[in-house]
């Protein structure tokens, strides 16, 4: 194990530590959560949906999302760990039991494939990037097992999505842009954008649990 894994597994440990906090505090109720997500299938109910901030990509599949990470990202928002503006408004209009609602809602809404229990290579490059950012560390061998609840599932995800979120990782220093996290920081600032962009082409390429559910058409 390479210095920089060492430090990660050190950081993994904390966090997951501080995080779980949030994951077991409440009872998420699925049914109670798909009454509640009319603000969330504006942007996540419509596949293909694109938004153009910071700049133009696909939302992301939340459908069969883990939800330790889906409560874990929306406390982020909330707090302003995560300077999204949208999202953080809509996530300050929700309580902690709204969160935990929505979040057992949109895991139990996954496509229920079964996925290999290690993910494809890929080219020699993403394999090479892959081990360089220890991805399977905390996302685990097919990037859809994540060692933690509070971390996602990325196998299948949007590429563009993923591109533009792992070089949020890298911003500091915007008021609107970026997220923090020790973890994700240290990851993506070892990387160009270009080859976060070969990272984010790789694990966006991969099967996944994830889908977008098209909404229902208004009446």
């Amino acid at each position: 194990m390479n210095s920089f894994q060492l430090v990660l597994s050190s950081l993994v440990v904390a966090c997951a530590s501080s995080l779980t906090v949030h994951a077991q505090d409440l009872q998420g109720d699925a049914a109670a959560g798909g009454k509640k997500n009319a603000l969330c299938i504006g942007c996540h109910g419509i596949k293909g949906y694109h938004i153009g901030f910071p700049e133009v990509h696909q939302v992301p599949k939340i459908n069969g999302q883990g939800a330790g990470y889906i409560r874990s990202a929306l406390h982020a928002y909330k707090a302003g760990d995560r300077k999204h503006p949208s999202m953080r408004t809509l996530a300050g209009s929700l309580s902690d039991q709204d969160i935990a609602d929505l979040a057992a809602f949109y895991e139990s809404t996954g496509t229920g494939v079964t996925l290999p229990a290690q993910a494809a290579e890929g080219t020699a490059k993403a394999a090479a990037l892959v081990t360089q950012g220890g991805c399977t560390s905390c996302h685990g061998a097919n990037l859809s097992k994540p060692i933690d609840p509070s971390y996602p599932k990325i196998a299948g995800q949007h590429s563009d999505y993923l591109y533009v979120a792992l070089r949020s990782y890298k911003t500091n220093d915007k008021p609107l842009i970026g997220r923090g996290h020790p973890i994700m920081g240290g990851v993506a600032k070892q990387f160009s954008n270009a080859e976060l962009k070969v990272l984010a082409d790789y694990v966006g390429s991969l099967p996944g649990e994830m889908q977008t559910v098209q909404r229902d058409r208004v009446k």
